[in-house]
Parts: structure tokens; sequence; C-alpha cells
């Protein structure tokens, strides 16, 4: 995989070493996010707040980073809060305030971009973006990171990808460090790379299918 990203780079004229591949863990047993630690993964992906959690106290290494990518309902963020290094999924104030807190160390936050009405997707309008952002960089304990989007179902990835990449330029004129850009998945990553994509979210492309019995 790390190959396949780093020439998606390259075909579009970027540094691999700019690019954070975030394993996707979800359904899957804690000891494969062990295995994956030891081949030296660093960034795991999960999108359940209860599995997450308890596969996060299981696991207990100091030298992963778990980023929680999916929809995080308002009483499930302080659990969230407990184990995430990052939110990729924050499109609420409501959210913003649970979230924020003086203790517990800083949490990296991303805002989700509504790209489509799919039901369950999430994300702010592109109206709401610039308030949501103004209400993290407010909020103590959190650090805005920029932007994250998942492209629609039956719409081109690089046209969705290049929306995203519009909002994150306007982000950036308002906070010029939240530059990070959390988009791309298997099927569509070399797009997202394309139109500056720094953290992608992989999932079957490396842990295979989800088990069987999920």
């Amino acid at each position: 995989m790390q190959d396949s990203v780093a020439a998606a780079a390259r075909a579009a004229s970027r540094d691999p070493a700019g690019i954070t591949i975030i394993v996707v863990t979800k359904f899957h047993p804690a000891s494969l996010v062990r295995e994956l630690a030891e081949l030296g993964v660093r960034d795991v992906g999960e999108n359940r707040a209860q599995e997450a959690k308890a596969k996060a106290s299981d696991v207990d290494d100091s030298r992963l980073r778990w980023h929680f990518i999916g929809q995080l309902q308002t009483n499930k963020a302080r659990l969230v809060r407990g184990f995430a290094s990052a939110v990729h999924s924050l499109d609420r104030p409501s959210l913003v305030d649970v979230l924020s807190s003086e203790a517990g160390g800083v949490l990296d936050c991303f805002l989700q971009l509504s790209l489509s009405d799919e039901p369950g997707r999430g994300g702010v309008s592109p109206s709401e973006l610039l308030p949501l952002a103004e209400r993290v960089l407010a909020a103590p304990g959190l650090r805005l990171r920029g932007v994250m989007a998942v492209a629609p179902l039956g719409q081109e990835p690089s046209r969705a990808f290049a929306r995203v990449r519009e909002a994150s330029e306007r982000l950036r004129a308002l906070a010029p460090e939240a530059s990070a850009i959390s988009a791309g998945m298997s099927g569509d990553f070399a797009a997202a790379i394309a139109e500056g994509a720094t953290h992608l979210r992989i999932g079957t492309a490396i842990t295979g299918k989800r088990p069987d019995h999920v």
C-alpha cells in the first residue's frame, strides 16, 4: 500500500512523506491492531466509539495514535476524548463543546464537510464551515487540523475532492495552520492525493475483508 500511495504522490508532484496512512481496523480484532503495530503502523482508525474504546484499552500501545473517523454522537464524545488522538468527524457546535477540555491533552480536530444528501454521512455545509472553525479555535484543548470528507457514492471522486480542496483553502484563510485534508479511502485515494489529501483512511486494501461474523 505504501508503494501505491507513494506512486500516486509522485504522479501529483507531491512528497509521499507528507501523507499519513490511517489504517482503518473497524470490526477487526485487537490482535490485528497489535500485528499492525509490530509491522510499523502508527495511525489506526475506528468509527464506532465503544468498539474503539475497548480495542484501544485492550491493545494499550503507546506507539499508536487512534483516530476516530465515524459519526460521533454527542453522548459518546467524552468516551472518544479519553482514547483518541484525533477526531475526523466534527460537524456541529455541540460536539465542540463536549470535546473541549482543559485536561486530557490536546485533541486534533478535522471538520467534516457534507458533500451530498446521503443519510448518515453527516458533515457541515459550506456556509457553516467557518463559524464552526471559529468555535474550535476558541475551544480549550482542541487543535484545528483541517477538513475531512467522504466522496459521495456515484459521483466522480476527483470532482468531490476538488470541492474539499476549495473548502480547505477557505479554511486556511481563517486558520493558516489548519492545512490538513483527511480524504481518500481504498478505492479513491489516488484522486484524493491529487487534490491535496494529507491523511488517507485505508481499510480493506490493507486489512482485507471484514470478519464474516460481523
